[in-house]
């Protein structure tokens, strides 16, 4: 059975510093951080990236990503060279750099924009293998990673032994589904990123993580039974609120026992 290590992931919390984000994952009980590449560590600024590994690791803590926001077959022609990606991931010790599957959704997609990622997702892929570094996609609305049945697809057409994926359970979506899809991609599962999110007032509402509990144990045990080990990155909060994550780092600890 594989192991879950929690953390967080650091644009939970936009608005604060990289410093006061270690101190709060310290005091966590959390071990790890996925740092963004939007605010905490920007894409190839390498003195930002070193000093942000410098203070987690002097804390007790690990890099466990480098959330890069890279968008495959989009941002290299936006003017996001993928090396300045690589060499911030680099500078943070992250073992691995999470990239959005593109900027359309699986139903707007044609085959030529699909051979598109792909492509793109195997040059950065061989990339970071040069330099021991992982790719893993985003699961999320409005990419190629949008349904269950489309990013399962994109894995087996990229079909590169340096890319996996991230997973998370779609909004709207009820659990039978989300563990159908958890299931699909639990050979190339890269680490989980957790919230609980419930439908309130005909719209999506930030909700504890304590009242995720069943939905939660349900995906752990999944998750387990890759036979490898994990990070599971709790990502939004109620309110954006500190103290909200404190409770939700004590929710998640107990699921990771």
């Amino acid at each position: 059975m594989g192991i879950l290590i929690g953390g967080l992931v650091s644009i939970t919390f936009r608005q604060l510093a990289p410093l006061e984000i270690v101190e709060l994952v310290a005091t966590s009980g959390l071990s790890a951080i996925e740092w963004g590449g939007d605010v905490h560590a920007p894409h190839g600024d390498l003195d930002t990236a070193t000093t942000v590994r410098a203070m987690t690791e002097d804390a007790g803590l690990t890099v466990s990503a480098y959330g890069s926001y890279y968008r495959v077959g989009e941002s290299e022609q936006e003017g996001l060279d993928f090396r300045r990606v690589l060499d911030s991931a680099n500078a943070l010790g992250a073992p691995v750099i999470r990239v959005w599957a593109g900027r359309q959704g699986s139903a707007e997609a044609d085959p030529k924009y699909r051979r598109r990622i792909v492509g793109d997702s195997r040059r950065i892929a061989d990339q970071a293998e040069s330099v021991d570094i992982r790719i893993a996609f985003e699961y999320h609305g409005n990419t190629l990673t949008d349904t269950n049945e489309s990013a399962q697809q994109l894995l087996e057409d990229v079909d590169h032994a340096n890319i996996n994926t991230f997973w998370q359970p779609p909004n709207d979506q009820d659990d039978n589904n989300c563990a159908d899809g958890l299931r699909a991609v639990l050979p190339r599962l890269e680490s989980l990123h957790v919230f609980h999110w419930a439908r309130m007032d005909g719209k999506n509402e930030r909700r504890p993580l304590s009242e995720g509990i069943d939905r939660w144990t349900r995906f752990f045990d999944l998750a387990r039974h890759s036979d490898r080990d994990h990070h599971a990155m709790i990502e939004f909060v109620r309110n954006d609120d500190p103290q909200q994550f404190l409770a939700d780092a004590r929710a998640l600890s107990t699921l990771l026992q």
